[in-house]
This record gives structure tokens, sequence and C-alpha cells, in this order.
């Protein structure tokens, strides 16, 4: 099974999809996460946009593309794919469906994760997590026990991402709408699409997916 998780940054995708890999074994396939691997890892695609970053420039939808031909051409067939932030634009949707037939494979379903902004943006200007363990937390719905101490580890050290922050939020939200949401047409037309509500519980949220998916 292939699937694309869609939605904003904040929509919850990458803990969606972490929660697919353990119940269904798949493979979450997160472009960012690919990027800084192949990077560190020095691989001829990690070479090409680690050179293209150091020159202060966007990695190219090609180099992207090639990240994930490569990841694919790793995975056993019986393996199925999580596409996390990938596609965003409709010519990387062109390019996924080139890649997915040289490697034998179709998506299943696309999901979006939809958010109300105004929501999105009080989730995520108010998350903080550990800074030794990684613990989130969040200043309304989620607070430590003990005022200033981790849960988890007991640090008193926490630290806030500096582009959570609603200009931010609200930037990404009106770039997911100009650029990433047009995909979803190319898929509705297919009749592929499901929609959840991002806002709900993330035991609710993976429930409806569970649904979608079974």
């Amino acid at each position: 099974m292939n699937i694309i998780l869609l939605g904003p940054p904040g929509a919850g995708k990458g803990t969606q999809a972490s929660r697919l890999v353990d119940q269904y074994g798949m493979r979450q396939l997160s472009t960012g996460d690919m990027l800084r691997e192949a990077v560190k890892a020095g691989t001829r695609v990690g070479l090409e946009a680690k050179a293209v970053m150091a020159r202060g420039e966007l990695v190219s939808d090609e180099i992207v593309s090639a990240l994930i031909d490569d990841e694919l051409g790793q995975m056993g067939p019986e393996t199925g794919a999580i596409f996390d932030g990938y596609p965003r634009t409709k010519q990387q949707a062109r390019s996924l469906e080139e890649i997915l037939a040289r490697h034998g494979r179709s998506l299943d379903h696309v999901i979006e994760l939809e958010v109300d902004e105004d929501a999105l943006v009080d989730r995520i200007t108010g998350r903080f997590t550990c800074a030794n363990c990684g613990a989130g937390y969040h200043d309304r719905h989620k607070l430590p026990k003990v005022e200033g101490v981790c849960d988890k580890c007991g640090s008193t050290h926490f630290k806030r991402r500096p582009d959570d922050n609603e200009e931010t939020v609200r930037m990404r939200m009106k770039e997911y709408r100009a650029k990433t949401a047009p995909v979803l047409p190319v898929y509705e037309a297919r009749g592929i699409v499901s929609r959840v509500d991002g806002m709900a519980s993330i035991d609710t949220v993976t429930s409806a997916l569970d649904a979608i998916l079974n």
C-alpha cells in the first residue's frame, strides 16, 4: 500500500505517519529527513543537494525526486510507502507517478489532514520541547506535571523553534493553499482522496486513518 499524507506544517502528518509505520510496517518517506540523511551519508544525491544549499539555493524538484527514486529502489515490494510532505506541487505529482511506475507501484490513497487556520496557529505557537530529551509540551494543552520540570527526564531546560510564531504559521498556510492544495484535484479525479479532521485528537485521527486504509 502506498499513500500520500497531505496537510500544512503542524497538521500532524509526522505523528500519524509514525503510527502507520508501527501498525502496518510501512516506510515513512519524509523528504526533509531523507535530504538530511543523504547529505550526512555523502551519497551522490546528497552531495548534489549539499552543493546547492551551500550556494543558498533551494533544492530542485529533480533532486527531491531522485531521493524518492533511490529510497524506493532500496525498499522491498512488500513494504508500503508513506509520502510525507511530497508531492508539494503538480510537477512533483507528475514526477511521483513516473517514479512509482518505474518501481511497479501505484498510489492507493491520498489523505488530507484538514485544519482550521486559527486553531493551527494556537497549536503551533504554544508548543515547546525539553532541550534534553525532546519531549513535547504545549502552553495550554500539555504543560509539565511539575512546572518547569520535564515529565520524562527531569530536565529544567526547554526550547521553542524560532519559526513557531503566528506570522510564519500563516505564511506556511498561504503557501500550502497556493502550491500544494492544487495537487488534490489531480487525485480527486481518480477517486483516491479522503479527508480527515486534523484538529481532532491524535487517537481520533489515527482511528479515522485506520478506517480509510482498511
